[in-house]
């Protein structure tokens, strides 16, 4: 009787594909990772709320950082004379009542002419406006005065004779001119500001 054959021993398993192997998942996860994350990126997933924009809206300005007139009468903004700091003029003096926040003017360099509503007369104006709020409203107004002249404009056309004549009238013709020019400030820089306009000449003719 031959002798049984001793028993082949089963081949050894390459270990390099279960390295392969163990290798390629992490990598095809990083590569789906990274794709969803791009993708989500692109669909808004991830996206940064932004600013509000208020944020960075005027501030008011209160009544003790008010600049005030020197002496010399420089608005404020010369050299200052001696018990004042400079460009700032003389401080603000205390008292009861009044505004809580500064009040910054800004004349309008031209005047205004324009015809009455149903009249043969005309009434030319001369405006300054204010604000409670720091100096960007009034570079605001700088930016776009071409467009707040127009609307100035098309608010004195519809005043009539009675206004022009009456200081109840006139009042309402410095508020319609008021939120005409709000109005620009709104559409243009998504800000108003201007609390007041005051006349600095009226001629009806």
């Amino acid at each position: 009787m031959a002798d049984t054959p001793d028993a082949i021993p089963a081949p050894k398993k390459k270990r390099g594909g279960k390295l392969l192997l163990l290798v390629g998942i992490p990598i095809a996860l990083l590569g789906t990772g990274g794709g969803a994350a791009v993708y989500g990126m692109q669909a808004g997933w991830f996206s940064v709320k932004p600013a509000d924009a208020h944020d960075d809206a005027p501030r008011l300005v209160p009544k003790s950082e008010e600049k005030r007139a020197g002496a010399g009468g420089e608005g404020g903004h010369g050299e200052s004379n001696e018990g004042g700091s400079a460009g700032h003029g003389k401080p603000t003096p205390k008292g009861e009542g009044g505004d809580k926040y500064a009040s910054t003017y800004y004349p309008l360099e031209k005047e205004f002419t324009s015809n009455l509503q149903d009249s043969v007369h005309f009434v030319q104006v001369g405006i300054a406006v204010s604000t409670p709020y720091d100096e960007r409203v009034v570079e605001n107004i700088k930016t776009h005065e071409i467009a707040i002249r127009s609307q100035v404009l098309m608010a004195l056309g519809e005043t009539t004779e009675e206004e022009v004549f009456t200081a109840q009238g006139k009042r309402q013709i410095q508020d319609r001119l008021a939120k005409a020019i709000n109005g620009v400030l709104k559409e243009k820089e998504g800000f108003g500001g201007v609390s007041n306009v005051y006349f600095t000449n009226f001629i009806v003719q």
